[in-house]
């Protein structure tokens, strides 16, 4: 079976080479695919991260198989004053920001009767809001520079009537909403805005809670693709989504669900 990385793109985007890039939720999982993904192509990356040791380990990853090193900012993004001090640190060393990708979230399982307005409030702080105040924090950079592209990560849980996350499904529903919005206020200062939705990615912490025999052979035979989805499989669309290859795209979703849809 191929490795992660002899399944990254090997084209290069001659745009993204030097490009500043964060990433949030960089550090593991589909996060930690775009950050090495962007690493490939020359971007100067850095990326927002809650998990301190894994993403510490992750960069160590790095430096030593592409000899490049990612800037690990540390910070909970339900901390908006956090988030915009690590957006500030990130153009201050790799320059204004000229493509954001907002990947972090947290796909917890909640029974419809056990949400509080506390638990509500606080899975749309992970999940939605944070979105909009990371692209807030780089607008200014990408109005001067006049452009720049927005990657918003939502997914096809809403779209398939998932009922394990009705929180969660929510943000990711309002994460469409919100890229479309955002594209037409931002477009006319050349700043696109697209969002991705994957299908069921098999990473670390899908294998470890939730994955089994059994949902794995019920999904595939839901798939046009019948093999499992990894994290690398989001590289290739976003860094499309990323580079001046998609400059006439903006407002859109793109689906990479191996075709459940």
């Amino acid at each position: 079976m191929e490795t992660a990385a002899a399944m990254m793109p090997t084209e290069k985007f001659p745009d993204l080479e030097n490009a500043s890039v964060l990433i949030t939720g960089g550090g593991s999982g589909i996060g930690a695919a775009l950050t090495e993904g962007f690493l490939r192509q020359g971007s100067r990356v850095a990326f927002i991260d809650i998990a301190e040791d894994e993403s510490r380990e992750f960069c160590n990853r790095m430096r030593e198989t592409l000899h490049r090193t990612p800037l690990f900012l540390h910070a909970d993004l339900r901390d908006i004053s956090a988030l915009r001090k690590a957006v500030a640190e990130a153009a201050e060393a790799n320059g204004p920001i000229k493509i954001l990708v907002n990947n972090a979230a947290l796909d917890d399982r909640h029974a419809i009767e056990d949400v509080t307005p506390e638990y509500w409030d606080n899975n749309q702080a992970i999940n939605l809001r944070p979105q909009f105040f990371a692209v807030q924090a780089v607008v200014p950079g990408m109005k001067a520079a006049g452009g720049g592209a927005i990657i918003n990560f939502t997914s096809i849980s809403y779209m398939i009537n998932n009922g394990e996350m009705p929180s969660y499904t929510a943000a990711k529903g309002g994460i469409v909403g919100l890229t479309k919005g955002l594209a037409g206020a931002l477009g006319p200062f050349g700043i696109r805005v697209n969002a991705i939705a994957p299908g069921w990615v098999m990473t670390e912490r899908q294998k470890k809670l939730w994955v089994t025999d059994e949902a794995v052979r019920d999904f595939l035979a839901r798939q046009c693709l019948k093999r499992e989805l990894e994290p690398v499989d989001m590289v290739g669309p976003c860094l499309f989504l990323a580079s001046d290859l998609s400059r006439g795209i903006t407002a859109q979703t793109l689906i990479v669900d191996g075709g459940i849809l």
